[in-house]
């Protein structure tokens, strides 16, 4: 029973009366807690008391005096964020040397410097920096070569950066990196000019790839039929040469040499695909029929039975 009672006034006194007693202790201006990359600027009657911009646990009676109790009440604490921060600017207007329209998207990084000025010096100091951005672009590349512009984004980056940043720093805001990021027409018929013109050059530059394969293939082709021609000529040449040769060695022997001629001879006969008639020996009337090139007698029909 002991160890349940004090679990329950354990956990009322942690998680109920704990947080309410300190909640008050900071409404009364005790103590403040100022968390990693946030800053806390006191205010009363328009008069800024401190600026705490450390992280950490501070004793607001020994940093504000007599005014901690009441500067919640009476007074004001900002909070601001000190952490860094981005922005894209797209497609500000630019003329480029030659007349081109161009548009510049710039990317560039801020973060409050001085707290103070960030609250008291300009209503809106994000809107006033990137509208000087966007003025400090179009002032320091209007005018520049088309080919400068559109290659050296480096050093355009500078060039902007170091046109923002003195006038930046007194709303309270330091710049941090700019970078160019992208350059592009911003006129629609000079981009469809442009494009039209890249076609026509890939298409030439493919026709005169092709037209070089063309003429390559051609070249080796005619080189290769001609060296065919020669050396068929050459064989050609030596036929007759190596036939007389194995027709000569044949003649040495009377009996391969009959052989080979018949051989020949009805190798001829089957390729000129004549009619051969075969007749027995003693065909008679049959015989001299076929060799006259008479039609033979139709034999008669078989007695009926």
């Amino acid at each position: 029973m002991s160890f349940i009672t004090a679990f329950v006034v354990t956990f009322f006194g942690m998680f109920i009366v704990l947080p309410i007693f300190l909640g008050l202790l900071r409404a009364f201006g005790l103590y403040a807690i100022v968390e990693e990359g946030t800053c806390h600027v006191y205010v009363l009657f328009g008069k800024v008391l401190a600026v705490l911009d450390e992280p950490g646990f501070y004793p607001l009676l020994l940093r504000l005096g007599p005014a901690a109790p009441i500067v919640n009440w009476l007074g004001k604490c900002h909070v601001l964020d000190l952490r860094l921060d981005q922005t894209y600017l797209r497609s500000q207007p630019v003329n480029s040397e030659e007349g081109a329209p161009m548009g510049i998207g710039i990317w560039y990084e801020m973060f409050v410097g001085d707290p103070v000025a960030y609250l008291f010096k300009n209503a809106d100091p994000r809107g006033s920096l990137a509208a000087n951005v966007g003025s400090a672009t179009i002032r320091s590349l209007s005018n520049m070569k088309l080919a400068a512009m559109l290659e050296n984004r480096h050093n355009m980056s500078q060039m902007v950066r170091a046109e923002v940043s003195p006038k930046s720093q007194e709303w309270g805001y330091k710049l941090g990196s700019v970078y160019i990021r992208k350059v592009h027409f911003r006129d629609t018929g000079m981009i469809k000019g442009i494009e039209a013109k890249v076609v026509n050059r890939l298409r030439q530059v493919t026709s005169a790839i092709k037209q070089d394969g063309a003429n390559q293939v051609s070249v080796i082709t005619s080189t290769a039929e001609r060296q065919a021609a020669i050396e068929f000529a050459k064989a050609a040449a030596m036929r007759p040469q190596i036939v007389g040769k194995a027709l000569q060695r044949i003649a040495q022997d009377g009996a391969i040499a009959r052989a080979m001629f018949e051989i020949l001879e009805t190798q001829r006969m089957l390729e000129g695909k004549a009619e051969i008639t075969l007749v027995p020996r003693n065909g008679g009337v049959l015989g001299d029929l076929l060799a006259s090139g008479s039609p033979a007698p139709t034999p008669p029909p078989p007695p009926a039975r």
